[in-house]
């Protein structure tokens, strides 16, 4: 379901919006294409920033499990 809505650009950012979309999109389906595409960004952004966070929580408890795995290992 399409909400209509109205909201304010500069002349710079409607002129790049209009040269970028000509010929393939209108302008709603750009703006909302682009919008979809930065929510995206921001969603990968969060996750991997969890992530970092959960590997540093863990971090020196899966360095001392590799350290004991590595003395196992015969030297060539």
């Amino acid at each position: 379901m399409k909400l209509k809505t109205s909201i304010t650009l500069s002349k710079d950012i409607m002129a790049q919006i209009d040269a970028w979309s000509s010929g393939e999109k209108n302008r709603s389906a750009f703006i909302e294409a682009a919008v979809a595409a930065y929510i995206d960004q921001l969603r990968r952004g969060a996750r991997n920033r969890s992530d970092l966070h959960i590997l540093n929580e863990n971090a020196q408890r899966i360095n001392r499990e590799m350290d004991d795995v590595l003395q196992y290992q015969e030297r060539l």
